[in-house]
């Protein structure tokens, strides 16, 4: 599934030219992807792009406040990206919305662990969605290692 995320991210940088999701799902079937894998992904991302903003309680905008893992957040997501999710609060990447919603799609997926590569596919992807733009610094720390970097 990560690897189709990044292969929609590194072809289709301007959401605006994503074509239909049938058209998608043939396209990604004919470069290679696995049917399942390819479904996976397309409605992983379905449900990120449903998430309502407006669902998400008021006060999760205060700057100050911490951000506590309940028990179930804490044993799908490894260490390194608790600290990364915070790191990228730290330094202004994330609002406190956004953590929120990395949060939730992380715990979406099917996989019993988020690691830190995991982790850096979820957040390109929800900053891609929400924002429309990703900063080429924050981009280089996203991308997996190997990945091209053809984004224009």
């Amino acid at each position: 599934m990560y690897e189709v995320l990044v292969y929609l991210f590194e072809n289709y940088y301007q959401a605006d030219l994503t074509p239909d999701h049938g058209s998608l799902q043939r396209k990604l079937t004919a470069a290679g992807f696995e049917n399942e894998d390819v479904h996976d992904a397309l409605d992983w991302l379905k449900s990120l792009t449903d998430v309502p903003q407006a669902a998400l309680p008021e006060a999760i905008d205060l700057s100050d406040a911490f951000r506590g893992y309940a028990p179930k957040e804490f044993g799908k997501l490894s260490a390194e990206s608790r600290g990364f999710i915070a790191f990228l609060e730290s330094a202004g990447v994330l609002t406190p919305i956004l953590r929120e919603i990395i949060i939730e799609r992380a715990m979406a997926v099917a996989d019993e662990s988020v690691g830190l590569d995991k982790l850096r596919v979820i957040v390109l992807m929800v900053l891609w969605t929400q924002h429309g733009n990703v900063d080429t610094l924050i981009l280089d720390e996203l991308l997996p290692d190997g990945s091209q970097r053809q984004v224009h």
